[in-house]
């Protein structure tokens, strides 16, 4: 990952633990608790893809493991958001951005879903039996239930601050804009080949342009 979205993973992640054990976790809600935490892994998993969004959901899940009132076994959490962010970030379009809502609820709805039944059998596994005595029916529908209604003012946000740090502009890139750049002759210089019907003279005149244009749109950007 890189650096920029190392710093604004932290950011969001530490304010988003802060808000969910200082504020959501004392409404006392019925059922589950509101998960922003969850919910933060799964914008930025979005916008980052599947590795970024284990990665995130990872180090997201080890914080609240460690971080007090926590009172379950270390690594518990972090194996459940770690999970969750992969397969979030397997929907991620190539240049990050989602044309409906559809997606991202149901992902959501998943998610929310998932990651309680997930963290019931990791604790049955480790032998916490708390799952056993609280109703998990109502506890899935609670949960899926807190997390759509936040959803509509945590995710898309949390996607935009992510989109914005990229600082990027060939991640904005999309295919067809690529495929035009090839017509025009961006791989095809020095070649002598026929491009969009333009030969000679004119086929070089559009070829420099094109590179100029391009030139000046990515000089100053880095690749890592």
């Amino acid at each position: 990952m890189r650096f920029n979205r190392i710093l604004l993973s932290i950011a969001l992640v530490v304010v988003a633990l802060v808000i969910q054990v200082s504020v959501l976790a004392r409404l006392h809600l019925p059922g589950a608790v509101p998960d922003l935490l969850l919910l933060t892994v799964l914008g930025l998993a979005m916008v980052y893809g599947h590795v970024g969004g284990a990665l995130v959901g990872f180090g997201a899940g080890l914080l609240a493991d460690l971080a007090p009132p926590a009172d379950h076994a270390a690594g518990r959490y972090a194996l459940v958001l770690c999970v969750i962010g992969y397969f979030a970030g397997l929907i991620k379009p190539e240049n990050g951005r989602l044309k409906s809502v559809t997606g991202p609820m149901a992902v959501v709805v998943a998610a929310a879903i998932g990651s309680t039944l997930l963290y019931a059998g990791v604790g049955a596994l480790v032998g916490d039996t708390a799952a056993r005595h609280v109703g998990l029916p109502g506890l899935l529908f609670s949960a899926a239930l807190y997390d759509l209604l936040l959803a509509p003012f945590v995710v898309p946000a949390i996607m935009w601050l992510a989109r914005r740090s990229d600082n990027d502009p060939l991640a904005e890139t999309s295919p067809a804009a690529k495929a035009g750049d090839i017509s025009s002759g961006w791989l095809s210089s020095g070649t002598g080949l026929r491009v969009g019907g333009q030969s000679g003279l004119g086929a070089l005149k559009a070829k420099a342009r094109t590179r100029s244009t391009r030139v000046g749109r990515i000089k100053g950007v880095k690749r890592l």
